[in-house]
């Protein structure tokens, strides 16, 4: 059996998904096994760089792993040829700026989203690996979880006809960090910091909307700030300057109407922390992260509206469950898919292209919010070397 090595930058991983996502689950976990298998047979071994700011924690995160490669110095790990992908999971406002490094370095990229602060910035990321010809992937995770997975197969399969709508809940109630700690970093509630809800979901719900149902054509959002003032890590006060909470309605390509609701200032009266309402013309679906139930037209219950009358039907029981299926962990399934393409020389489906399309996404959320009107999203597209760059309010539309 032929075995191979890929060598990766692993930019971030003394975060939360960083380390337990990325290095833990996917990274680690795919080394323990034997590596990634090849269609011929071949075995991809993955060996990881960390790399980050803080000595200390790189240093004792190696030491608990047994890994022998960590450093602060990024320029130093990108000009090595014995790493072959650049992976960041670091703050956001660090990302466009390493990834350009990556790139002019010769480095594949992988990377968390979103992939910058400005859709004009993120455009420039996907066209520079283009024209670079650097292979680049963005982290889609949600698409690879067990509930998605299973409502593509309804999808595919024909159950709901012809989709009418999606309808989303995600959030729970993130503390503020008085009397209970805070779930989430603080950074996390402050613009100045790159914060808020749109910048961090609204990318998610873009490739998910996208790949399931059409393309993102139209926004109507609105982004609240409900918590304005926590407390962070230390105990401080302070200023809660980002958005916490947004409703959105989006219009997708075909005529499918979707809205959203995403908030850390809501309790949870769901099965899951997200959940999505699916309804077609011949049935309908409730997907979180791992369930799905289904409600086929032929089964479907005639309720009849009566305020008069306590009305005691079970309508959560006229559901049926989709069958489990041991699909893995998503993030490592999107790192074995990367490595894949990788290899083969193929490009990766969720490419920076589509990280672009999601910070768009953002940007005319918040300005829907901003403005209080609709926001049309135009088609995102790389330029030939023969083409005109793109005027700059084309791209941040």
């Amino acid at each position: 059996m032929t075995t191979r090595t890929i060598g990766i930058i692993m930019h971030g991983v003394t975060g939360r998904m960083g380390y337990r996502q990325h290095l833990v689950r996917s990274v680690l976990a795919i080394r323990d096994e034997g590596g990634v298998l090849m269609p011929d047979g071949t075995r991809v071994q993955l060996e990881p760089l960390l790399v980050g700011r803080n000595a200390a924690k790189l240093e004792e995160i190696a030491t608990r792993h047994g890994l022998e490669h960590w450093t602060t110095d990024l320029d130093a790990a990108l000009a090595d040829p014995r790493w072959d992908v650049f992976a960041d999971f670091a703050v956001t406002s660090a990302r466009a700026g390493a990834i350009r490094k990556a790139i002019a370095a010769g480095k594949a990229v992988y990377t968390e989203k979103p992939t910058a602060e400005t859709s004009a910035e993120a455009l420039e990321l996907a066209q520079a690996a283009h024209d670079a010809g650097v292979p680049n992937g963005v982290v889609h995770d949600k698409l690879y979880l067990p509930g998605l997975r299973k409502l593509r197969g309804l999808i595919d399969s024909g159950f709901f006809g012809r989709v009418l709508s999606v309808r989303g809940e995600f959030g729970y109630w993130v503390f503020e960090g008085d009397w209970q700690a805070a779930q989430r970093p603080s950074w996390n509630y402050r613009k100045e910091d790159g914060g808020g809800i749109v910048v961090d979901m609204f990318p998610h719900w873009n490739y998910v909307l996208e790949q399931l149902f059409g393309r993102v054509e139209s926004v109507y959002a609105r982004a609240v700030t409900h918590i304005e003032q926590r407390s962070d890590e230390q105990g401080r006060p302070y200023a809660a300057t980002a958005d916490d909470a947004a409703y959105g309605v989006f219009d997708l390509a075909g005529g499918v109407t979707a809205q959203i609701n995403s908030s850390w200032a809501v309790r949870v009266d769901r099965d899951e922390l997200v959940e999505f309402q699916v309804d077609g013309t011949l049935g309908s679906a409730v997907v979180g992260l791992f369930g799905c139930r289904i409600q086929p037209r032929t089964a479907t219950p005639k309720p009849v509206w009566n305020p008069d009358l306590r009305d005691e039907r079970d309508y959560r029981g006229q559901w049926l469950e989709v069958p489990d299926e041991d699909f893995g962990n998503g993030f490592r399934a999107q790192w074995e898919d990367f490595v894949r393409d990788l290899v083969s020389g193929r490009p990766h489906r969720y490419d920076l292209l589509s990280g672009a399309r999601g910070v768009a996404l953002a940007e005319a959320g918040l300005r829907s919010s901003d403005e209080g009107r609709r926001i049309d999203l135009p088609e995102l597209g790389l330029r030939t070397p023969a083409e005109p760059r793109l005027q700059a309010e084309t791209v941040s539309a």
